[in-house]
């Protein structure tokens, strides 16, 4: 994920650790979506999916998806909600004492499921009331029973946005998906 503006760039301190600060508690208790018919519902939307299940899924990653990027969100539920989130507790704390972290947000544009256990998210983040990424698309992953953020998208933040904020990008992005 690039962001081209270098203005956005100093906004992206606060969205890391955002992304940290953030996590969600819900997790889908429905069956599975089907692989074979992906469902795309935009977050806002209360239109069916057309595979069982996919409601509660599309509910769930979008849910986790918010909470994650959410400021008032403990560590320890961010890790919960991060994809290997283990591997990036130490991360994810020196996020969330940026500054700027209390002032980003993240906005579930769409969710596309495209397998059982994997969707596609496209999203917006703000910091301190500015768009820093309009129409970014990341990944969602069930793990462990619950949907969460995917690790490549917290490493493109990372990548992107650490020597802003004076972190360095945990060895975890190496392996990640």
């Amino acid at each position: 994920m690039r962001f081209h503006h270098k203005a956005r760039r100093v906004y992206l301190a606060p969205v890391l650790g955002l992304v940290l600060v953030a996590a969600t508690s819900a997790c889908s208790s429905g069956p599975s979506p089907s692989s074979s018919t992906p469902a795309t519902t935009p977050a806002s939307s209360s239109a069916s999916p057309t595979a069982t299940g996919s409601a509660a899924a599309v509910a769930a990653i979008t849910t986790n998806w918010n909470e994650f990027f959410s400021s008032s969100t403990p560590n320890s539920k961010r890790v919960e909600l991060l994809q290997n989130g283990s591997e990036f507790s130490a991360a994810i704390s020196a996020f969330s004492k940026s500054p700027m972290a209390s002032a980003a947000t993240s906005k579930v544009d769409s969710v596309t499921l495209t397998s059982a256990t994997t969707a596609k998210v496209k999203y917006d983040l703000t910091a301190a009331g500015t768009t820093v990424a309009s129409g970014q698309t990341g990944s969602a992953v069930l793990q462990d029973g619950t949907w969460k953020v995917g690790d490549d998208v917290f490493c493109g933040l990372l990548t992107e946005g650490a020597s802003l904020i004076g972190i360095a990008v945990p060895a975890a992005c190496k392996s990640a998906s």
